[in-house]
């Protein structure tokens, strides 16, 4: 059980619930992994550690207890830089997920930066985290909001962003660098580039991309940078915003309290060092720890051996779907020029009821818009159905997958 990358077999030992049968006795196929990954038993032992043996608050005490979460709390913000090579650990801002890390730029950033008649640029096929916030600050400052089309191929026509660019007026371009649809991986620095030109800051989520391929923030040299714990390997409710140093120093910040403050008086405030400064009251303490565990588990790995272990399976079901007839796929149809994410439709049966169907056997896929409703009305749908692959699954399981979608087939006469 292993492909020509990583030891899959070795890998799935440390994932507890990849034993579990369901509907009495169906092994359980996990295919919703754009969603949220399941966790190491690493993960988890790290998390129970620090509630049986060190749980304290953090930054504020001088006992041993306080010590030792402080030092495992910001142990974690050190391999963060080093996992996506940010310069600065003063750049890492811990939130809750990738869209209060957008959320943050949008209040923080955006709502002192845009003015009426200024431009911001996303594309048509992003996650409604990095669509409604903007919604909001233009719609309240009076300026527009602009979308970089996506082609027959999932792919954006980036002659849509020159067109906002060449109007002077762009201040901010946010995009995804994975499509959690189409899986479409993002010729990111080539927007950047473009983008900078003009002078344009740039935004990239990269919720889908930082799970699955190796990040370098100095090579993409965008502004600011959004993701989540949970979709690689970590605990719900963890998320990191990276941004320049010179921007977080100039944004005023997103929440007010305890820790994100150096002294408070009557009628003045002065604000704490980066990233204090944005990270108000007692946080996540157990589960940033519990992430620092989740990025050594796939520092062990290797994340181009992350990368190529997908890319082979994806291209095994892309390969294995295409043959199915009244299949529709979505997005690119060249395995390396996406992440293991495949949206599609079969027949005319709905998405939840094909998710339904093949729950019965076991396999959990997703079903519906995805977050990506602008995405679904490009695409002349109303939904989908996602098979999204993770560093556990297998050859096998796509067999067996393909195995449900034939019987669902069957049992709709198509």
């Amino acid at each position: 059980m292993q492909t020509s990358f990583i030891n899959i077999e070795n890998i799935r030992n440390d994932f507890p619930i990849l034993k579990r049968k369901v509907h009495k006795d169906k092994p359980l196929v996990y295919f919703d992994n754009a969603a949220t990954t399941q966790k190491p038993i690493q993960v988890i032992e790290s998390i129970s550690n620090y509630y049986l043996n060190y749980n304290s608050n953090i930054h504020r005490a001088v006992h041993e207890l306080a010590e030792e979460a402080t030092l495992a709390y910001e142990t974690t913000r050190d391999k963060i830089a080093k996992f996506i090579n940010a310069k600065n650990r003063e750049e890492i801002v811990f939130v809750r997920g990738t869209t209060e890390a957008i959320n943050l730029v949008a209040y923080a950033w955006a709502r002192q930066n845009i003015n009426k008649d200024d431009i911001i640029v996303t594309t048509e096929y992003e996650h409604h985290s990095n669509i409604v916030p903007w919604q909001l600050v233009t719609k309240e400052k009076g300026a527009k909001l602009e979308y970089i089309g996506v082609d027959d191929n999932g792919e954006l026509i980036l002659d849509h962003l020159d067109k906002y660019l060449a109007t002077g007026k762009v201040k901010l371009v946010t995009f995804s660098q994975m499509s959690n649809v189409l899986g479409t991986i993002t010729n990111s620095e080539e927007i950047v580039k473009r983008c900078k030109k003009y002078g344009a800051r740039v935004l990239i989520d990269g919720a889908q991309s930082v799970p699955h391929m190796k990040v370098d923030l100095q090579k993409l040299d965008c502004d600011f940078f959004a993701f989540s714990a949970h979709k690689m390997l970590g605990p719900t409710g963890v998320g990191v915003l990276w941004a320049r140093k010179e921007l977080l120093q100039e944004m005023v910040p997103f929440n007010g309290g305890g820790d994100m403050i150096r002294e408070v008086h009557k009628y003045e405030t002065t604000w704490n060092d980066l990233p204090y400064k944005f990270e108000a009251g007692t946080p996540n303490i157990a589960d940033v720890i519990g992430f620092s565990a989740a990025l050594d588990y796939l520092d062990k790995i290797g994340m181009d051996k992350v990368r190529e272990h997908e890319i082979e399976l994806t291209k095994y079901a892309l390969d294995k779907l295409s043959q199915m007839k009244g299949i529709i796929l979505y997005g690119p149809k060249d395995a390396t020029k996406r992440g293991g994410v495949i949206s599609f439709n079969l027949g005319d049966i709905h998405p939840h009821d094909l998710a339904t169907i093949i729950d019965e056997d076991g396999i959990a896929i997703r079903s519906g818009h995805h977050c990506a409703q602008v995405l679904m009305e490009r695409l002349d749908v109303s939904a989908t159905s996602r098979a999204s692959f993770y560093i556990y699954n297998t050859k096998e399981e796509v067999d067996v997958f393909i195995k449900s979608l034939n019987r669902a087939k069957e049992l709709f006469k198509i």
